[in-house]
């Protein structure tokens, strides 16, 4: 049994990948050497695209990976930190209870995301702070609107403090490169407006429960000074929790212009003619899901869906929503969804409210390539909103196109990834929680 085992393996090893490196190799860093504990690794040459046929509109520099965003030798979060090599595989497959986090050189700065407008949250603002720069001695990023709450401002115990941070704007600063690790303070909102701070890879996220949900943050606040320094120095495990790259292109409109008409100021639209030729191409990276929907529309939903070229079906409802195995417990579980762990790579398509009995929620693997377009013979335009934000409108020859990202986002966990899970179930969803039945009493207990 173990020589069949062992030849299996060895068949199904890829070639160009040497014996001691038994992981999935991500297409992000093909073409390049990497360093990994003083050797050398070179990538793949080239990554394979899987897309045999292409969706209307589709872009060959829109490539998927040819692994997974999964456990490998090359991936890295941030500039410091990786993922302890995890010896503990079954046939490529990593054991999410065994998931390290692992510094390869001692982690200096650290980026704080607050909840804005909670007055709550301002005491263990000030004294995470003040704990890291006087205590930790390291950098302090903030975000500038932060600092612009009045209580801090005017807070002169603080003001020594303050001026120790590095300060940055949303969409204008890049951090990229200079954060070593996160910490979260707040709800679960907290965490997903940190993925959207990294459109690449990302450094390890500490998130703490102060917020009203919490199935994303794990730790409690009352003992940060332990559960923080057992992070420094490299003590806890992490969940690779899967990112959506989502490319939206819009098409060229007609320009259109108005101006007033008579004295009761009435408004009359009038087309030019012109066009803007300009093809827009935005692309985003989504930790829970992409929801499209009919928007303010009275008509329902009316939108193709296409799977690696492929049209699979027309959604006809309230709209579509295509999620990650984190965002499965968000608003897919409201709209009927099953709940994937993070660790399990794939594809949540749920529809909303639709005009079908048979629709039912599928899961896809992480590989494939989803194109969501509008039908030619819809009614009325479509939204899209990614992570609850972004939201924009889709027209006629408008393309939304998703796949598995090669940068998940590191979440640091409390205990390991299963725990924390089922623990999150139970404690923010009442995982089945119901009056127990009573058992049969025997006719010896009778008498």
């Amino acid at each position: 049994m173990d020589l069949l085992k062992k030849s299996f393996m060895t068949a199904n090893k890829p070639k160009d990948q040497s014996p001691e490196l038994s992981c999935y190799s991500c297409a992000a860093c093909n073409e390049e050497e990497l360093e990994w504990h003083g050797n050398l690794l070179r990538g793949r040459t080239k990554a394979r695209s899987l897309s045999s046929s292409p969706a209307p509109g589709n872009s060959h520099d829109f490539r998927r990976t040819r692994s997974l965003h999964g456990p490998s030798p090359v991936t890295k979060f941030g500039p410091k930190a990786c993922m302890l090599q995890n010896p503990k595989t079954i046939m490529h497959i990593q054991d999410p209870a065994n998931q390290r986090l692992l510094w390869s050189k001692p982690p200096k700065s650290v980026l704080i995301v607050k909840k804005v407008r909670d007055a709550t949250l301002l005491q263990p603002f000030k004294e995470l702070c003040i704990f890291l720069t006087e205590v930790k001695r390291l950098i302090v990023y903030v975000e500038r609107k932060v600092l612009e709450d009045p209580e801090i401002e005017e807070d002169d115990n603080f003001v020594v403090v303050k001026k120790k941070f590095c300060t940055f704007l949303e969409d204008y600063d890049d951090i990229s490169d200079r954060v070593d690790f996160i910490i979260c303070l707040g709800g679960d909102g907290t965490l997903l407006y940190a993925s959207s701070l990294f459109q690449e890879s990302v450094p390890p996220v500490m998130a703490f429960h102060l917020g009203s949900l919490g199935f994303l943050t794990p730790f409690k606040f009352e003992s940060y000074q332990s559960q923080v320094s057992q992070v420094i120095e490299g003590n806890a495990a992490i969940v690779l929790r899967s990112r959506l790259k989502v490319k939206v292109v819009k098409e060229p409109r007609e320009i259109k212009t108005s101006h007033e008409v008579g004295r009761d100021m009435k408004r009359m639209i009038l087309k030019t003619g012109d066009k803007d030729m300009s093809r827009k191409t935005m692309l985003y990276q989504v930790l829970n899901e992409v929801v499209v929907d009919r928007g303010p529309s009275s008509y329902l939903s009316n939108v193709d869906l296409f799977l690696d070229g492929h049209l699979i079906t027309t959604v006809q409802g309230d709209g579509v929503i295509v999620s990650t195995p984190t965002g499965s417990t968000a608003y897919a579980v409201a709209a009927g969804a099953s709940m994937i762990h993070p660790n399990v790579p794939s594809i949540m398509i749920t529809p909303v409210c639709p005009h079908s009995l048979s629709f039912r929620p599928i899961v896809v693997p992480a590989g494939v390539e989803l194109k969501i377009m509008l039908s030619p013979d819809s009614r009325n335009t479509a939204w899209v909103s990614l992570d609850g934000r972004k939201r924009q409108e889709i027209c006629h020859g408008d393309s939304i196109t998703i796949t598995t990202s090669c940068y998940p986002v590191p979440s640091i966990c409390f205990r390991n990834p299963v725990n924390d899970w089922f623990e999150s179930l139970a404690e923010c969803l009442h995982w089945n929680v119901r009056k127990k039945q009573s058992y049969f009493v025997s006719e010896e207990e009778e008498f």
